[in-house]
């Protein structure tokens, strides 16, 4: 019985050692279910995995477009399983939620890619999914995400998610640039996670700052504090203000120059 009890321990360990599709721990459990969006003007889908859950990111995004769309609906829905777009592009509950309504933007994050630069993965079925999202009505948003502390990779990362947008026609926030500049600025920002991988909030609130204007057309220190961030207002206005420079450099809509900012 003893050796039976060692075992199941065991066996718990390693499954609880298991991470997400982030990469390291996640920091949390996907969200619930939301309500019906019922009339919502604007529609946000968002798909991928820890890094777009943790800290609220599609919930900042969505305050953010509310805030500069005054008396406009904003709706946002996660994708209910973490995965990378290869997992997702195949995945029956995530097509059946992008076709299930007409979206606004579909934001797509986690493309795979070689943390060490040596390999390639395929980026077909992340086309496919901003063929998808496009053909259904939306605008498709590419999420390249943020380098790892200490790691100069944001080039490639981007890069990479430029190459997909140049197959079929997708903005591409410049969220990485983002995350570059603040932390040449600020220093003492926190924008990671412990792991040197995940968002710390700042981080998140300045990738949702980004990926909202993106969206909108709003420069970024043009939108107001947003509670819900979980991050204090001069860390807010300091983010905001690195965004704003950061669109002017690396404009978002140069991928996708014919789609309309929303009404």
């Amino acid at each position: 019985m003893r050796r039976l009890l060692l075992a199941a321990l065991a066996a718990l360990v390693a499954l609880a050692a298991c991470g997400g599709g982030g990469g390291g721990t996640d920091p949390a459990p996907p969200p619930p279910p939301p309500p019906n969006p019922g009339v919502a003007d604007i529609t946000l889908l968002f798909m991928g995995n820890s890094h777009t859950a943790s800290h609220g990111l599609p919930q900042t995004v969505a305050a953010l477009v509310r805030a500069s769309r005054p008396g406009r609906g904003v709706f946002v829905e996660v994708a209910p399983d973490w995965g990378f777009l290869e997992d997702h592009a195949s995945n029956p509950r995530t097509l059946e939620l992008l076709d299930r309504r007409r979206w606004s933007f579909v934001v797509l994050q986690a493309q795979k890619y070689s943390t060490s630069g040596q390999f390639s993965y395929p980026i077909e079925p992340a086309i496919e999914l901003a063929r998808k999202a496009r053909a259904s009505g939306a605008v498709p948003i590419m999420f390249p995400e943020w380098p790892r502390r200490g790691i100069a990779e944001t080039q490639r990362i981007y890069d990479l998610h430029v190459s997909i947008a140049q197959r079929e026609p997708a903005c591409v926030a410049p969220i990485g640039q983002a995350w570059d500049l603040a932390l040449a600025r600020y220093p003492s920002l926190v924008l990671h996670d412990s792991d040197g991988n995940h968002a710390a909030a700042p981080g998140s609130f300045l990738a949702a700052t980004v990926i909202a204007s993106t969206m909108t057309g709003t420069p970024p220190d043009v939108f107001p504090f947003v509670s819900a961030a979980g991050v204090d207002a001069e860390t807010q206005a300091r983010l905001r203000a690195v965004a704003a420079e950061t669109v002017v450099l690396h404009p978002p809509r140069q991928w996708c120059p014919a789609d309309p900012l929303p009404p």
